[in-house]
Order: structure tokens, then C-alpha cells, then sequence
């Protein structure tokens, strides 16, 4: 329901607000029942807190965004912004009191250009959208989030997500170019470039990549775009053992090869696919390796990285024969998040990034941490950038076995710093895991960063509580 201003429950200081929001934003723009307001107060993530929204707003253009961030400056009022909520750090949780600012009506593709190779999008374009507008110029998008059916361009940004492809295409850091961004004070400021090259500054456009919305309002982003790949074949090894699958990933990356995917699902997750949609993956496996190919001749990639599988230990190495069958086992990886929640009914999902060379430590030590807090506790990595996503299963309904749960969630991210990695490869810090970016960075590092945060919003007014 959109209440109007006369019905909207108010105070004086969220009468004001309101009325200073409607002053420059159309009333159905502007939603204040708490029914509606409450579904905005959070993202996926698990041990989160959120508060109450105050309002939330739904701009459908620049001139409202900077509507909105002039009158949180006036009143000083919090702004969380948000997009499809699909994150899993709590960096889009509400504040008590905030305005939520959802950019999700802003979701125009604005330009396709095939000779600059560049797409022009606001902030709200889905990413699957996208991937297939772009499609139909023969190019492509490549940054892929498991969620990439629902989350948006803007929330990308934000988190610096990734994706399956990033073995070989790398995240989307690599691919914004240029951005217009609205200020905490309002302001309208432009970064980057759509040029192929350019350096002149300092690398502003990076800096608001993963900030959560900490920084400034993504209104408009200059994405770069690569020629439409062909269609990939996959192949499946079965291993006696994790270390063995990571030995073959080691030899695989060693060996010079470019696989465009090469994904990894421990014993754990193989059960829980199979037990969610009786997919007929090997029961007897302790790791299952996915690596794809979408070169000129993808079969002969394949067979060349079967034998390194092979020679590692695999106990069976299958390559797709076709595209469909290729789709139909990462139709199985893409299942495994949703197969692990299936297990007891909540999950917390880890994101710890460490050294490829390192990446059968993480899953043995992972495998320690279950056995020690009595967990189910089951992995699935982009292997070939050393991402893992260690899911811990548990019943929020149990007190015992929640505090077990976000203990061992902890232990998982202190074993990936142990190993030279970092606490999140791709979906952020947000609020679950803040106090651990101020171990990984240190105090010299926090300090910087909170007068970067100064610098662009001395207020303290966007998304406070989030990072540090």
C-alpha cells in the first residue's frame, strides 16, 4: 500500500521529512506504512541487525536522487541505499529511522554502443537484463552473480560482486569504466570515462566500487563490454579427495590454461543437490570439478585438462558431448546454495578468497571446523580465482546451534587470513563483517579509510554502520 501524506503516520520531525521528501518526489514515489517499509529493512544475510525505516523512496531519476540526498543533508537523516536486496553481508540492512533509498525504479539501459563496446545503464537494470540486450549485438557483460536473474547493476557496483566467469573475465571492477554519481550534499559528480584508455586523476571510479553505498549515489554507470564468446562446453571430475581437486586446480592454472569456469563442490554439496533435485551427480565423490571452455575448439581444451585432472587423481573425468549437457551440470552448481539451505533451513554463506595455491588447506581446515562445532558445513569455490563460499547449515530455531553456527563462521574467515587471503572475495563487509576488516587491513589501513569516508561524507549520513 502507498499512503498519501495525510495518512502516513507522522511526528514532527517525520512530518517534516515527508513533507520536505513530497516537495520534490511524487507521493506514490514515497511509501510510509510500516507493513510495506518493514520489507525494505534488510538483505539475505543471517546474524544482520536492521532497524526501522523512516520512509522509503523509489526515485525514478537523477533530479529526485539529488532531491533526496539535499534533504537528508538538511535534516541530517541517514540514507540507506538499496537495490534488489539479494546481498549476503547485511550492507543493505536499514537504520533505525533512515531513508531507504531504493534504486530499483531506475532501471533503464540507456545506450548499447558495438563500436565503443560500452552500455550506459542506471543503476536498477537487472544484470541478466542486461547480459541479454547486449546479446542481442553479439557482445557480452561477463560479470555473472549466482543471483544475477534478480540482483541489479547498481547493487554490483556497490559489492564488487563476481561471478562463475571470473577465472577467466575477471569481476566487476574490471568492467566500469565511468560512473555519475550523486553526493551525501546532493551534488552531481561524473568519474572515469567511456574512452578505451585514459589516466588523468586519481582512480575515483575504483574507489566507489565496493564502497556499499558508503561514499556517494550510483546513478549512472559507463560499463565496458567484450564480443559474445561461443557457447562453452563443460567438464565433471570426480575425486577420492578435496586435496586432490585442489592439486588438479593448481596444475590446471599452472599449466597455463584459461578454462571460463572452473568450479568446485565438495562432498557435502553434492549430497545436498542430489537430495534437492536428484540431479545424479556421483554419491561416492569427496569433490566434484566443473571446468568449462568457450574457445574456438573447447573439446580439445577439455581433454588437455582432463589429463591434468586424471594424472592429479580424478577417478572420473566426463566432458559434455553438448551445450546442453553443459548446462544441465551448472545447472547443478548454480543449484548449491539453494540445496544447502535445504538442510536444516538457514545458512550462513562465508566468502573467504585465499591463494589458489592454498585452496585445499582452506577446504581441510573447513572440514575441521564442522567436525569441531558439529555442523554441516559445505563448500562450494570458484576455484579458479581461490573464492570459496564454506556454507555453514543450522537450525536458526536452536539457540545452541546458532551460537555453534556464527562461531564457526568466525573461525572460517580467521583460517582464511591465516592463509593469506581475505575475508570477502566478492559479496562485501556490510555489517556482518566489519570487525574483521579491521583485522585484515589494520588500524593504519581503518584510519585511511574512515577520512576517505569523511572526505565524501563528513555528515556521516550514507549507509552508517556498514564497513567499519
Amino acid at each position: 500500500m502507498i499512503m498519501s501524506r495525510i495518512e502516513a503516520p507522522r511526528d514532527e520531525a517525520t512530518g517534516n521529512l515527508l513533507d520536505r521528501l513530497l516537495g520534490g518526489l511524487p507521493a506514490e514515489a514515497v511509501l510510509t506504512d510500516p507493513d510495506v517499509t518493514a520489507s525494505y529493512a534488510n538483505d539475505m544475510a543471517s546474524f544482520c541487525p536492521a532497524g526501522t525505516p523512516g520512509v522509503v523512496v523509489l526515485p525514478r531519476t537523477v533530479e529526485q536522487v539529488q532531491h533526496v540526498m539535499r534533504t537528508a543533508t538538511e535534516l541530517r537523516v541517514p540514507v540507506v541505499p538499496q537495490g534488489a536486496r539479494t546481498g549476503l553481508s547485511g550492507a543493505a540492512n536499514a537504520s533505525d529511522g533512515c531513508i531507504v533509498l531504493s534504486l530499483t525504479k531506475m532501471d533503464r539501459i540507456l545506450e548499447i554502443n558495438p563500436v565503443d563496446r560500452v552500455a550506459v545503464v542506471e543503476p536498477g537494470v537487472v544484470n541478466a537484463a542486461l547480459s541479454r540486450a547486449v546479446g542481442e549485438h553479439g557482445l557480452c557483460y561477463p560479470p555473472d552473480p549466482s543471483s544475477w536473474e534478480m540482483c541489479t547493476i547498481g547493487g554490483n557496483i556497490g559489492t564488487a560482486s563476481g561471478g562463475l566467469c571470473c577465472v577467466k573475465y575477471g569481476v566487476t571492477a574490471e568492467y566500469v569504466l565511468g560512473l555519475d554519481v550523486v553526493l551525501a550534499d546532493g551534488r552531481l559528480m561524473s568519474t572515469g570515462r567511456r574512452t578505451a584508455k585514459g589516466v588523468a586523476g586519481y582512480d575515483l571510479t575504483r574507489l566507489f566500487v565496493g564502497s556499499e553505498g558508503s561514499l556517494g549515489i550510483v546513478v549512472r554507470a559507463i560499463l565496458a563490454l567484450r564480443p559474445q564468446p561461443p557457447e562453452q562446453l563443460v567438464l565433471a571430475a570426480e575425486f577420492p579427495s578435496g586435496a586432490a581437486a585442489c592439486e588438479a586446480v593448481c596444475r590446471i592454472m599452472a599449466g597455463g590454461h584459461v578454462p571460463s569456469l572452473l568450479e568446485l563442490m565438495d562432498r557435502t554439496t553434492v549430497k545436498a543437490v542430489n537430495d534437492l533435485a536428484n540431479m545424479g551427480l556421483p554419491q561416492s565423490t569427496e569433490a566434484l570439478l566443473l571446468a568449462g571452455f568457450d574457445t574456438a575448439d573447447p573439446a580439445a581444451d577439455l581433454a588437455a585438462l582432463g589429463a591434468l585432472c586424471e594424472a592429479a587423481g580424478a577417478t572420473q573425468v566426463v566432458p559434455a558431448d553438448d551445450v546442453a549437457e553443459s548446462e544441465l551440470l551448472l545447472h547443478a552448481r548454480r543449484l548449491s546454495l539453494t540445496a544447502l539451505e535445504a538442510v536444516k533451513g538457514t545458512t550462513m554463506i562465508d566468502d573467504v578468497c585465499v591463494p589458489r595455491s592454498r585452496l585445499g588447506e582452506m577446504l581441510e581446515g573447513t572440514e575441521r571446523i564442522a567436525e569441531k562445532y558439529q555442523l554441516t558445513i559445505g563448500v562450494v569455490a570458484h576455484a579458479g580465482d581461490g573464492n570459496t563460499h564454506p556454507t555453514v547449515c543450522f537450525d536458526a530455531l536452536d539457540p545452541d546451534e546458532s551460537r555453534r553456527a556464527r562461531e564457526s563462521f568466525d573461525e572460517i574467515m580467521a583460517l582464511g587470513l591465516e592463509l593469506g587471503g581475505t575475508i570477502t572475495g566478492e559479496h562485501g563487509v556490510g555489517v556482518l563483517k566489519k570487525e574483521w576488516l579491521a583485522r585484515e587491513i589494520g588500524p593504519v589501513g581503518v584510519e585511511m579509510q574512515r577520512a576517505i569516508k569523511t572526505a565524501f561524507d563528513p555528515l556521516g549520513i550514507l549507509n552508517p554502520g556498514k564497513l567499519f
